[in-house]
């Protein structure tokens, strides 16, 4: 769990509760001696700069290189893409993802909004929350678009992602209770720590 800045503990929990045993990771030993990572939703510009201070900036994409699992969501979406629409020229992005994404697509705070999405691999509707939340402008090759917004001005929107082992989301998963989304991505970690030659 990359603890530099954003809603940390809502995903600890909701990790947790899907049997992983999520750490903080702040320093690059920690990021050295885990299986996956997910990284938070807050404000990704400040995570980007936190991200060099700490010096894990070049370590974190080379494991994301390495093949890493990996799980972002809002933020974390906007710092996995290879590109990032509307951000500031000093940003740093990480690349797990051959994508662009537009931050702050769906507006302000006060735009914030709840909609029931289909997920692919999902059985039933995941109820999506975004807030100040991305959306995905352009995938590359082997990028798999996992939901859309069903309906409203942003309708068809790319809002799940996944290429490899690394998942994105523009919603938060971590504050519905729902743990679907955090389930695929633990799964997907236990799948490559069992092949991973020891």
């Amino acid at each position: 769990m990359l603890a530099l800045q954003g809603d940390v503990r809502e995903h600890f929990h909701a990790l947790t509760a899907c049997g992983a045993e999520p750490v903080s990771v702040r320093r690059e030993a920690e990021l050295a001696a885990v299986d996956g990572l997910v990284l938070p939703g807050g404000e990704s510009t400040a995570i980007s700069k936190l991200l060099e201070v700490f010096g894990l900036l070049e370590p974190l994409r080379q494991r994301l290189r390495d093949g890493m699992p990996a799980f972002g969501s809002c933020a974390g979406m906007i710092l996995l893409a290879r590109d990032v629409l509307d951000t500031r020229p000093d940003a740093q992005s990480l690349s797990g993802i051959d994508m662009t994404v537009r931050r702050n697509a769906f507006g302000r705070q006060v735009d914030s909004f709840e909609t029931d999405l289909e997920f692919t691999g999902l059985d039933g509707a995941v109820r999506a929350v975004f807030i100040r939340a991305p959306w995905v402008e352009r995938i590359g090759e082997g990028v798999e678009v996992l939901a859309r917004v069903p309906s409203g001005p942003a309708e068809g929107r790319i809002v799940a992602v996944r290429q490899g082992g690394v998942l994105a989301t523009s919603f938060h998963p971590e504050v519905t209770g729902d743990l679907r989304v955090h389930r695929l991505f633990v799964d997907s970690v236990r799948e490559r720590a069992a092949v991973r030659p020891s």
